[in-house]
């Protein structure tokens, strides 16, 4: 596949998605935004590949935010639209099948923090900087910040951060819960790939009910979020997968998981 604005591989069945716009700081336009599609659409339809590690070039950023060239002239229905074509595309991510990581080395802001917490799991460098600076350009966030933000780290400390439109650490989003680990820089990527490799050593149709069932039942009241589980629980027992892996817990080997 051919790109512009993004770097693809795959190895060792993970694929490798870096925004490569380093000189503007990686942020995201509307082709960079296609070409994310277009990378998760590839990886949706190919089996060889059981998870994502999304990253951002140059050293200095993930994504600093959205292009604001491309915002500036917008009118009303041009702004809801958009909003709503970023937002399909983080759906897609935050909904995928297979688990999506984050890799963050330096700013995460605006859509570049939208973008990260879209992803599954969230892995930060010290110098790694999160915020919503929106409203210091008269807007708000626009693909998920503010929805995505408080289910994450709880109301109050989302709107402190929407509000002020400043900067957190990435000690301090460790401790809000909005990362889950803080790794060294020149380990971010081995460290992204062990996490990854450890996972899909797992039952896949067990990973992917996982994700589903979080993803789904998060905005379900509680009783019919627990329903869901119980269907997805079950649909894991009718599977050759749970046949294995119980029966090589009992014999004491490893699973030979066929995602089946």
């Amino acid at each position: 596949m051919n790109f512009k604005t993004i770097l693809y591989e795959i190895s060792e069945q993970i694929a490798i998605i870096t925004i490569n716009r380093p000189d503007k700081l990686n942020a995201l336009n509307h082709l960079t935004l296609q070409e994310v599609d277009r990378a998760f659409e590839s990886i949706s339809e190919n089996d060889e590949v059981k998870g994502v590690l999304l990253s951002g070039a140059g050293g200095k950023a993930f994504v600093a935010g959205a292009d604001i060239s491309e915002i500036q002239k917008l009118s009303l229905e041009e702004g809801k639209s958009f909003a709503r074509y970023g937002q399909a595309i983080f759906n897609r991510i935050e909904n995928f099948s297979k688990p999506v990581v984050a890799l963050i080395d330096g700013y995460a802001l605006g859509g570049g923090c939208e973008l990260a917490m879209a992803c599954h799991l969230r892995f930060a460098t010290e110098k790694s900087k999160f915020g919503q600076p929106e409203v210091n350009l008269g807007l708000i966030p626009g693909y998920g910040g503010t929805q995505r933000l408080p289910r994450l780290i709880g109301k109050s400390a989302a709107l402190e951060i929407l509000l002020s439109g400043g900067m957190l650490s990435s000690e301090r989003a460790l401790q809000l819960g909005l990362v889950n680990k803080i790794i060294d820089a020149e380990k971010l990527l081995d460290e992204g790939k062990a996490l990854l490799k450890s996972i899909l050593s797992k039952g896949p149709l067990a990973i992917k009910y996982v994700l589903e069932t979080v993803n789904r039942g998060l905005d379900m009241p509680i009783a019919k979020a627990l329903r869901l589980e119980a269907d997805y629980f079950g649909m894991a027992c009718a599977s050759d997968d749970m046949k294995e892996g119980t029966s090589a817990f009992l014999e004491k080997r490893s699973a030979n998981f066929q995602g089946k």
